[in-house]
């Protein structure tokens, strides 16, 4: 690992200051993936500015029903909130789910949306990797790609999106606020996580020194009856092969109310539309749900290593539905 300077802030200002102005700057919050990659050769920042003590940390709710997650809130506070718990348990369980408790302890919410690639390519410095090194090809398409996308892929990348919680935030509409060198901004959540396109070195419509000051999550009363579902290859701790975030409301078992998103199937995180579409207003059942499944899977691109995705895809979103209009629980069965 080369040698870094190292700085630390006070006010949200001075460090988006001190990092827009050196190209070769980066900030530094709990640092579970970035250190990794510092000593991998991954990355290569000159200087890293340590923002752990801004304040940029609690949970607020708001009085119409909804939140405000600040950047450096730790994944453990958030999901041990009351309030979160209450109103929006997909968050919560996609938190517990997403990593270890020494990691939970210790990554910011806003360091968790911009977290790199699971994709190993990526985090070998000698493969070629578009995403790493513009330009070199994907190693993956021709490689070992039973963990990547089946959704949202290019010629160029297709690697999965690795953040659990993204995908629980992508189903109840958050958005994401940020302080620039010219002032506050917003991005709703679609469009925060850009798709690889020709430009997969881009995951993220922000500036460089841009920082992400808060998370906010509109109310949604549909969010009460919730649940994150995680399918992988151990329970323990392990980046998903699919996941589903859902929400549900019934009236008379019709369905009022849905939101639908998926991880671990494609390169952002994977809002379900076509599923929405299909069940608003439909019978609550499981043809409908494996029919609405169908729909959303139909775009899939696959390998030959990953294939088992596409159908692993409809059977969670099924499972996960099929769990809320049975018991109403938001606990997985």
């Amino acid at each position: 690992m080369q040698p870094i300077t190292y700085s630390r802030v006070t006010d949200p200002a001075t460090a988006v200051a001190a990092v827009s102005a050196d190209p070769t700057s980066d900030f530094l919050a709990g640092g579970t993936t970035e250190i990794d990659l510092l000593r991998q050769n991954v990355l290569h920042p000159r200087r890293l500015v340590d923002i752990n003590h801004l304040p940029l940390t609690g949970i607020e709710p708001t009085r119409e029903g909804g939140l405000r997650i600040g950047a450096l809130a730790r994944m453990s506070e958030v999901a041990a909130s009351p309030v979160v718990r209450e109103r929006f348990p997909l968050i919560c369980q996609a938190l517990e789910l997403g990593a270890s408790a020494q990691l939970r302890h210790m990554a910011s919410m806003g360091g968790n949306l911009l977290q790199r690639v699971r994709c190993s390519y990526y985090r070998d410095a000698r493969s070629p990797c578009n995403k790493r090194d513009p330009g070199t090809g994907c190693s993956a398409l021709d490689g070992f790609s039973r963990g990547h996308a089946v959704l949202g892929t290019s010629r160029h990348c297709i690697a999965t999106h690795p953040s659990d919680v993204a995908v629980a935030l992508m189903a109840v509409d958050a958005r994401v606020h940020t302080l620039a060198p010219d002032g506050e901004r917003a991005y709703a959540f679609e469009d925060f996580f850009l798709l690889p396109d020709d430009s997969p070195h881009r995951e993220h419509p922000m500036e460089h020194g841009e920082l992400i000051t808060a998370i906010e999550v509109p109310a949604m009363p549909v969010a009460r009856r919730s649940l994150y579902l995680k399918v992988r290859d151990r329970e323990s701790y392990e980046f998903a092969l699919v996941s589903v975030a859902a929400a549900l409301s019934l009236v008379n078992g019709t369905v009022a109310d849905i939101r639908v998103a998926l991880g671990g199937v494609a390169t952002k995180p994977w809002r379900a539309q076509r599923v929405e579409d299909f069940m608003i207003g439909a019978p609550a059942n499981r043809v409908n749900f494996a029919q609405a499944a169908l729909a959303e899977l139909a775009a899939a691109r696959p390998t030959p290593m990953n294939a088992f995705k596409v159908e692993l895809a409809q059977r969670a979103i099924v499972r996960a539905l099929e769990t809320l209009t049975d018991d109403g629980t938001g606990s997985p069965a």
